[in-house]
């Protein structure tokens, strides 16, 4: 493994300190809530069915107000306004996209900004969450790995992310309604593929992964989550154990000396090590494959041989591979490989035995497509050569 710096920023991160006045329900564990009615006074003998109230009402109707809350005892509801509030995170602004693709700028405590992309498809919709402001790596080829990471988001601003998206799609359900007399559910999948490395803020992803599949709430099965990392391998197996979702890896080439350079967290754990822990994947399956995200860089990652690699360095492996023309962004030092390429290189690993979907681009026009987010009080535009140089590209 190579030596040499930098890799991507360090991460530590200081706890945040807690917010003054009433404490948001939002983002609590079951366990933390039963704390938090305790804490307040509710009797031991009561706090289980109080729990279970509350969280329906906030994670299964969508309900704010706790004067809404109308199985609960007016004066205790009355007790909880005094020491609670149920908040999720401002929407800014939204975009839609001539495709339907929704791009929400959403503003978190301290005033910072993260974007949520809504993706509709005739068979589902897809939601991709934000997991910290900014980024902790700098992949190359990503728009959002251009922007700083400023802090870890706290499980209550990675579940309000899905709250927030229900809320602008009209999706809470009606008391008396059942969830399936509407039809198929708008918002159907969650990609944890939005600003920021999940991995780097594993607890509190967790938390919110756990609420946001919990049956008496929003329930989304666990299938139905797919969490994305660049390859922070010592994390990889504590995924499965301990939230049970979907893997995909941003993986994007072949050869290391190509992977340093577009992901740099490749040279603190190079292929082979991650590809071992994938082989370790504790849910590893043909029913449960993991999936390969692979960029289309023209020139870059795109030939015959490429390919060839990549089917020989996955061998064993349950998985599919998702080919993704390249987004280009103000600045981008990359091109998208042409659609022929493309094809080509679909076609090697298809006959290898893989699936290999081409992703189709979604949501380019307001600059939702997959490694163009970032938030637009970040957004300042830094030259083709400044950005060529940081990603170790400048013509020698």
């Amino acid at each position: 493994m190579s030596a040499q710096a930098p890799i991507t920023q360090d991460v530590m991160t200081i706890p945040r300190k807690a917010p003054e006045g009433p404490v948001n329900l939002v983002g609590l564990t079951r366990d933390q809530l039963r704390e938090a009615l305790l804490s307040i006074g509710t009797p031991e003998k009561q706090v289980k069915m109080r729990v279970n109230q509350v969280w329906q009402w906030i994670y299964q109707w969508g309900v704010r107000d706790f004067d809404a809350m109308t199985n609960l005892a007016k004066a205790y509801r009355a007790q909880l306004a005094e020491n609670f509030v149920v908040e999720v995170p401002e929407m800014v602004s939204k975009q839609v996209s001539m495709d339907g693709t929704r791009k929400y700028l959403v503003r978190i405590a301290g005033g910072h900004e993260v974007e949520v992309v809504y993706i509709p498809e005739s068979d589902r919709g897809t939601l991709c969450v934000s997991s910290q402001v900014g980024c902790t790596l700098t992949c190359s080829f990503c728009h959002t790995g251009t922007q700083k990471l400023v802090r870890n988001l706290t499980s209550g601003e990675i579940v309000g992310q899905i709250m927030m998206a229900r809320d602008d799609l009209d999706e809470w359900p009606q008391p008396g309604v059942g969830t399936g007399e509407s039809g198929p559910r708008l918002l159907s999948n969650i990609v944890l593929m939005g600003m920021g490395e999940p991995l780097y803020n594993f607890d509190n992803v967790r938390d919110a992964m756990k609420i946001a599949m919990d049956g008496e709430g929003i329930s989304l099965s666990r299938r139905r989550i797919t969490l994305s990392t660049s390859g922070v391998v010592p994390e990889i197996a504590k995924c499965a154990e301990e939230i049970g979702c979907m893997m995909a890896v941003s993986f994007h080439a072949t050869t290391d000396e190509v992977r340093d350079k577009l992901v740099p967290i490749n040279k603190r754990w190079n292929i082979k090590e991650l590809l071992d822990a994938l082989r370790a994947y504790p849910k590893l399956s043909n029913s449960e494959r993991i999936t390969f995200e692979y960029v289309m860089l023209k020139d870059v990652n795109d030939t015959d041989e490429d390919a060839r690699r990549l089917v020989k360095l996955i061998q064993g492996i349950p998985a599919k591979i998702n080919l993704i023309p390249f987004n280009e962004w103000p600045g981008s030092p990359y091109q998208r490989s042409d659609w022929s390429r493309i094809e080509k290189f679909a076609d090697i690993i298809y006959k290898a035995g893989y699936a290999s979907p081409i992703r189709t681009p979604r949501g380019e026009d307001i600059m939702a497509a997959c490694g163009q987010l970032k938030s637009a009080t970040e957004r300042a535009r830094k030259s083709r050569k400044q950005i060529e140089a940081e990603a170790g590209m400048a013509q020698q």
